[in-house]
């Protein structure tokens, strides 16, 4: 053997060690997929996912489906392979291992982070759903009041805001907005409830601290959650994060009121919801997309703040995108689109 031809041979060798090790070692990654849907209005594992009692409910038809993600777990390996083929993937995306599984956290401290979230968006769908309803499920109550503050010796903890200057309070957000609206120094009127008894009381605004343009009275509010009837939402663990709260809310409001929401049809979405009924970002939404489209939905409500992110999906014939911020955007947009009046539902392409 010459010594040229040895030399290639210690160099072919060389490469082949080198992809050996660059296949078989992990790389700091994980990649998304799309996830399983769930239809809100159907059932998991043989029982409703939403089971309402003490209340008239309604038939319901069609699908509002929640969405999720896949995520390679925190003990599997990623390879450079994996990379690759996610990175060539229209339906994958490549993260930092990091930005799933924070190293300051443990893998129990994640799931149970992501428990906590589901159950939270839950609470908040409920109230949501039920709101759309016209059911009042919410009581906005007095958690604390701030010494020396112009609401000091005037309101309690525990005393439920009703009304401020005849205006409605159905969520903190509400009095916040409708409190600091007002000119510093005005005297408001706020119809309370303590132990069970209406009442009304006087309190001078006085200028917010962090904007002097407006008003505050000194107090930290809560939403307590109180419905009239029971509303559980059944989905085990098996799936986890703040992401289906809209599509919670949507299957509540559908299973109170007459009328199948969708018409029959196949609708997908995905969104955060707040008590005041905002529907927020969440991540993976192009994953999300093609998992619906997969199982057959026709239309995605997608959160308005994640329309720059979807894609190619702007232009997918197969799956109608509509773009929604607000709980009561995405009941309108439902009944135009079960009505036939697609023209006046917006898209993520405007």
């Amino acid at each position: 053997m010459t010594r040229r031809t040895t030399s290639l041979s210690v160099a072919v060798l060389a490469l082949i060690v080198l992809i050996g090790v660059a296949v078989l070692v992990p790389v700091p990654y994980v990649v998304m997929s799309p996830g399983l849907t769930e239809n809100t209005i159907g059932e998991f594992k043989g029982e409703p996912v939403i089971v309402i009692k003490g209340a008239r409910t309604y038939p319901t038809a069609g699908n509002l489906d929640l969405t999720t993600v896949s995520v390679t777990s925190p003990e599997s390996a990623v390879h450079l392979p994996d990379v690759l083929s996610a990175w060539w993937s229209t339906e994958q995306i490549i993260l930092p291992r990091e930005v799933v599984y924070p190293p300051e956290q443990s893998v129990e401290q994640v799931k149970q982070e992501n428990e906590v979230q589901m159950l939270d968006s839950m609470d908040s769908a409920r109230a949501v759903g039920l709101a759309q309803a016209g059911v009042d499920a919410v009581r906005v109550k007095v958690q604390a009041v701030t010494p020396g503050a112009p609401a000091d010796g005037v309101l309690r903890k525990d005393d439920e805001i009703v009304a401020v200057d005849s205006t409605p309070i159905l969520s903190t957000q509400d009095a916040v907005e409708v409190i600091s609206a007002v000119e510093p120094g005005t005297r408001i009127t706020l119809e309370i409830t303590r132990d069970g008894a209406s009442r009304e009381v006087e309190v001078t605004t006085a200028p917010s601290p962090d904007d002097s343009s407006q008003s505050r009275v000194g107090v930290t509010l809560r939403d307590d959650f109180d419905p009239p009837f029971e509303v559980d939402i059944e989905l085990g663990q098996e799936i986890g994060g703040p992401s289906a709260g809209l599509m919670f809310s949507l299957g509540i409001y559908d299973k109170l009121t007459p009328g199948a929401l969708t018409g029959g049809a196949h609708i997908a979405g995905t969104g955060t919801i707040d008590a005041s009924g905002t529907v927020g970002e969440i991540g993976g939404v192009q994953q999300k997309i093609a998992g619906a489209r997969d199982d057959g939905a026709t239309v995605f409500l997608v959160p308005a703040g994640d329309c720059a992110d979807v894609g190619r999906f702007v232009d997918d014939e197969e799956i109608r995108l509509v773009a929604v911020a607000t709980m009561v955007e995405a009941v309108e947009a439902l009944e135009s689109l079960r009505a036939g009046n697609e023209t006046v539902v917006g898209g993520c392409d405007g």
